[in-house]
Order: structure tokens, then C-alpha cells, then sequence
């Protein structure tokens, strides 16, 4: 068996710009997540599925999924592993990070279905590539478009298993200020299938 890279991550989250918390994991249920998807801890993912419950980053922000911690999925359940979709992360605001190969059939990348477009944007990175760019700053300008003052205390209040809800909704013109909007916390699940099925009535996806 390869050597665990935890330790890569760990130096990660250590170094991270902003506050990163790992959650605690039970080993039986890692393991079995690990087994569902056939890799090791030989690899980023397997890593972060087998040392933590997930990894709440930037004040809980973004979720990346691990081995799951009370309301917070881990990968597998939280994924469609038929269709080759991982899902790796979800964010506060009902974004989801899946690891899935791009129309091309190249190698498996991480897209980005986002609120404030209601589409799928692939990142062009593979997961550690990508968790990566998250532990070393790169969620402070990703998500730039998404907060609003004081949007750190009212995150941290959220619990693992809520989204943020906001009206007028990110992708309308009314909604881009998300200062301005009314905001309130839902399920997290709730609020990723709310956008997933506006974008299909919309004719998105």
C-alpha cells in the first residue's frame, strides 16, 4: 500500500490563510466510504476521507467532504457514483464540487455548480490540484461575488447540515447583492436541489 499523504494536507491546512477545522471521523465509516471508492490513502481524497470527517474552510464556507461528521455527508453518499460523479465539497451557499470527467473524456477534473449562474464550470484541475488552491487562499477570490459584510459570523452559525437561502436568489439581477437580499438558513440538501432544479426548469441543464 502507498504511503497515507495526509501529511501533504495537513502542511496545507496549517499553512492555510484562513481558518481550516478538521472534523472528527469514525474509522469503520471511513473505511467503508474509502472502499466504496475503490482508492487509497495513497491519494489526496483518500487521505482526507480517511483523517476527517470533512474540512470546514474559511469560517465553514466550504465544506470538502471526508468521512462524514454528524450532518455533513462523506463522499459516497453524498455522490452518484453511477453516473462517475464524486462529489468532493459543498459550499454554504448550495455550490457543489464534483470530481467527473469532462465532455471530452479526458481525465477526471473538479466542476463547479455555482448559485449565481446555475451552471456547471469545470475547473480544469484534479482534486489535489484543486484542495490544494482552496487550503492556499484560492476560496477568498473564488467566492468574492457570493458575501457580504459580516458574512463570517453569520456562516459559523450555521450548522454542517444548512445552506444560506437568500431572496432575491444570486443568479438574478436583483440578487447579485447579497448585502441586500434576505438571507436564512435551510438544509444544505434542500438548498443544492433548489438550485439544481431551478436550472432544469430554466432549461440549464
Amino acid at each position: 500500500m502507498s504511503a497515507s499523504r495526509w501529511g501533504e494536507v495537513a502542511e496545507r491546512i496549517a499553512a492555510a490563510p484562513y481558518p481550516v477545522e478538521v472534523l472528527p471521523v469514525e474509522a469503520e465509516r471511513a473505511a467503508a466510504c474509502l472502499a466504496g471508492l475503490e482508492i487509497t490513502t495513497g491519494s489526496w481524497l483518500g487521505a482526507v476521507i480517511v483523517e476527517s470527517g470533512g474540512l470546514l474552510v474559511d469560517h465553514g464556507w466550504l465544506r470538502v467532504l471526508g468521512g462524514g461528521h454528524g450532518g455533513l455527508p462523506n463522499v459516497v453518499s453524498a455522490s452518484d457514483l453511477a453516473a462517475g460523479r464524486v462529489t468532493v465539497a459543498l459550499d454554504v451557499m448550495g455550490g457543489q464540487f464534483v470530481w467527473m470527467r469532462g465532455r471530452t473524456g479526458t481525465a477526471p477534473t473538479v466542476h463547479y455548480f455555482g448559485p449565481e449562474d446555475l451552471t456547471w464550470d469545470d475547473l480544469e484541475l484534479g482534486y489535489g490540484d484543486w484542495l490544494d488552491a482552496m487550503l492556499s487562499g484560492g476560496a477568498t477570490g473564488f467566492y468574492e461575488p457570493l458575501r457580504w459584510p459580516g458574512w463570517e459570523a453569520e456562516v459559523a452559525e450555521a450548522g454542517l447540515d444548512q445552506g444560506i437561502h437568500t431572496l432575491p436568489p444570486p443568479w438574478t439581477a436583483e440578487g447579485k447583492d447579497l448585502s441586500a437580499v434576505s438571507r436564512r438558513a435551510i438544509g444544505l440538501r434542500e438548498l443544492v436541489d433548489l438550485h439544481e432544479d431551478t436550472a432544469r426548469q430554466l432549461g440549464f441543464l
